[in-house]
């Protein structure tokens, strides 16, 4: 069975993600066929726009395949995993930068690489299924995929909370934090790809219905006050001293997460905020990356989350408030000839 169904539906370019038993987790040549695809449509007059779905109740994309990645490094092959970030982060500035409407219909999880396939399209569709989440601290990575850049862009301070404590993400959120610009029942979209199929890209905005709401919300209050503090470890002083359960829940989180991941995330989002955009936020990205495989926590942290599944990482720092800035600036440093070379995609 192939991983990934391309084909051409009427006006509409169709890819989908086929490999619902691993939650349709992307591997390296599923990327390469998507940008295959997206190459070839965007020279075809035929194709008036691209939809992007998955198969499967369970999620449209659950991320990367991390098994591979610490495999790879476990055997001295990094060369390995920094291509295919390369070739995935090239695939994502393409996507956003698509000269024609990009559909994508993100039900279950929605995490990591699945997050760098479907949000940056330019019509991003969620249902009452969608948990969207940048989890990658916990394996001691940062928000890829662009994630960084999204984030960025949230309101407040939910790029911050968002990141550092991982917080899943439900559709009314998703839309709130600029991950998802409409929702629309699961039940409606056959109705939706239809009229998509004429490339009828209006039909996106026509169908859909209000956001359930949103518990992101309901709770800016308290992220914003804790989370537009200075570093990890002020942050979590700051919601050990609030009496209720969403910061104390947010504190356990962070507690868990690696602090180099945590505080190069913080720099990252805080940098993005001031002025950049995606192709700056992917090389960043790709910087952090490259080096976490053998300078950072990123094997060992899919060992204890993934592999082992022993949630008893040993991180090279030993708490967040703990990280030197210099060991952030190490990780964020340019990497010369190794440095990550997008220029326009389109």
């Amino acid at each position: 069975m192939a991983d990934i169904i391309l084909r051409v539906d009427g006006a509409a370019g169709r890819i989908t993600l086929n490999r619902p038993d691993k939650l349709n987790a992307l591997t390296h040549a599923m990327c390469l066929e998507i940008e295959r695809a997206l190459d070839d449509w965007s020279r075809d007059d035929g194709v008036a726009l691209v939809l992007i779905d998955a198969e499967g109740d369970k999620a449209f994309s659950a991320g990367g395949d991390l098994r591979f990645m610490h495999d790879a490094a476990r055997a001295g092959d990094f060369a390995a995993p920094r291509n295919f970030w390369r070739d995935e982060y090239r695939l994502n500035l393409k996507i956003a930068e698509y000269p024609k409407p990009v559909v994508s219909l993100m039900q279950g999880f929605t995490m990591g690489g699945g997050v760098g396939i479907g949000c940056h399209a330019s019509h991003r569709v969620v249902c009452e299924t969608s948990r969207l989440a940048m989890p990658e601290c916990s394996i001691g990575l940062i928000p890829d995929v662009g994630g960084t850049w999204l984030l960025s862009q949230a309101p407040g301070h939910l790029g911050e909370f968002l990141a550092l404590a991982a917080e899943r993400m439900g559709p009314g959120d998703a839309v709130l934090a600029g991950f998802a610009d409409h929702y629309l029942p699961r039940e409606r979209w056959p109705d939706l790809v239809k009229k998509l199929s004429k490339g009828t890209v209006s039909a996106v905005a026509d169908l859909a219905e209000p956001a359930p709401q949103s518990s992101l919300a309901e709770d800016r209050g308290w992220i914003d006050s804790a989370f537009a503090l200075g570093g990890t470890g002020r942050i979590l002083e700051a919601l050990d001293e609030m009496e209720f359960d969403a910061p104390r829940k947010a504190a356990a989180a962070i507690r868990r997460n690696a602090p180099l991941s945590m505080a190069a995330s913080l720099a990252m989002i805080r940098n993005l905020r001031s002025g950049g955009g995606l192709a700056l936020a992917l090389a960043q990205e790709f910087r952090f990356g490259y080096r976490a495989l053998t300078l950072g926590d990123l094997v060992e942290g899919i060992r204890a989350r993934i592999i082992d599944r022993d949630e008893s990482p040993a991180w090279r720092h030993g708490a967040p408030g703990e990280v030197p800035p210099a060991d952030v600036a190490e990780m964020l440093a340019p990497l010369g000839e190794e440095e990550l070379k997008l220029g326009r995609v389109y």
